[in-house]
């Protein structure tokens, strides 16, 4: 028990769930009251003597012998007859209790920790050994673990929210699922060398010089994916024209493009377009006076 009073119980959740794997109702007696089940009580000191001491001075060598020996116990204690009542407790189980049996499941109950965990901003719990991911949206909250074997599940008020199955042997990389993932999260796990460099094929020979650096100046490629990821986003937001362009400036004076390069270049043009179309502008609506308003003598008026 976790909590008895006189109001509710509360039971350990690997023995509820024990409980409800066999259709088993778990009624507690009140707390340093063991004579409520005295019946009980009774029943395991009767097992005791009859089972363990009986067997107390014999000497085994495995367990199958253990449980040979216990299982020859057993049927004597159930086969011998009561003393104060005919029968036995094989026959008081068979006219009395059996019908109200239920046929055990067809898997025996596996075992299982609970655990609590709140989950971080990267979105994974661990088992003790190894990180599983939950969706992005727990990040903060805090969730309940069940560990089996094979199994890790992850809940959250009450209901499932995933589950994963368990490594056996310690990993590096977390097991991660795509669909717990943030959409931009999903986007860059999917990024790969041969698309950076298709679609910078796509903008210009510049582009994809300052592709094949990011892709090569590192020990893998993978260390320039998120330099790679960032000239797309500046593609899409000043255009692929300006950003060849760019790219083939920076190329001019340096051999180590750099995304902070790039931007300051692209951001600076879009600056010198908006000076050049402010002065334009400016005597769209000023006061001109050309030849003619000097030839009618404007200048004495």
């Amino acid at each position: 028990m976790t909590s008895n009073t006189r109001y509710e119980t509360q039971l350990n959740e690997s023995y509820r769930e024990l409980a409800e794997y066999y259709g088993t109702a778990i009624v507690p007696t009140r707390v340093r009251k063991p004579q409520d089940k005295g019946l009980v009580e009774r029943s395991v000191g009767f097992s005791t003597t009859w089972i363990t001491a009986a067997l107390r001075e014999r000497k085994f060598f495995s367990f199958a012998e253990v449980r040979d020996a216990v299982a020859e116990r057993l049927e004597f204690i159930n086969t011998k007859s009561f003393q104060k009542r005919p029968g036995s407790r094989r026959e008081a189980y068979i006219s009395e209790e059996k019908e109200f049996m239920l046929p055990l499941p067809k898997h025996p109950y596996e075992p299982s920790v609970w655990k609590q965990q709140t989950v971080g901003n990267d979105y994974l719990i661990s088992d003790g050994l190894n990180k599983y991911s939950v969706p992005f949206d727990l990040i903060g909250e805090r969730v309940q673990i069940r560990l089996t074997k094979d199994l890790v599940e992850v809940y959250f008020k009450g209901s499932r929210m995933t589950s994963h199955k368990r490594l056996e042997k310690y990993s590096v990389q977390p097991v991660v699922k795509p669909e717990h993932m943030p959409s931009n999260h999903r986007e860059y796990l999917s990024c790969n060398a041969d698309e950076f460099k298709a679609w910078a094929e796509t903008v210009g020979n510049s582009t994809e010089e300052v592709v094949k650096h990011f892709l090569t100046s590192g020990s893998i490629p993978e260390q320039g994916y998120k330099a790679c990821v960032s000239l797309i986003k500046l593609g899409k937001r000043y255009g692929k024209k300006k950003l060849e362009t760019a790219c083939e400036r920076v190329l001019a004076f340096s051999s180590t493009p750099s995304i902070r390069t790039i931007t300051t270049l692209l951001k600076n043009s879009k600056e010198s377009e908006k000076t050049v179309a402010d002065s334009d502008n400016s005597n769209k609506y000023g006061i001109t006076r050309g030849a003619a308003y000097w030839k009618k003598g404007g200048a004495g008026k």
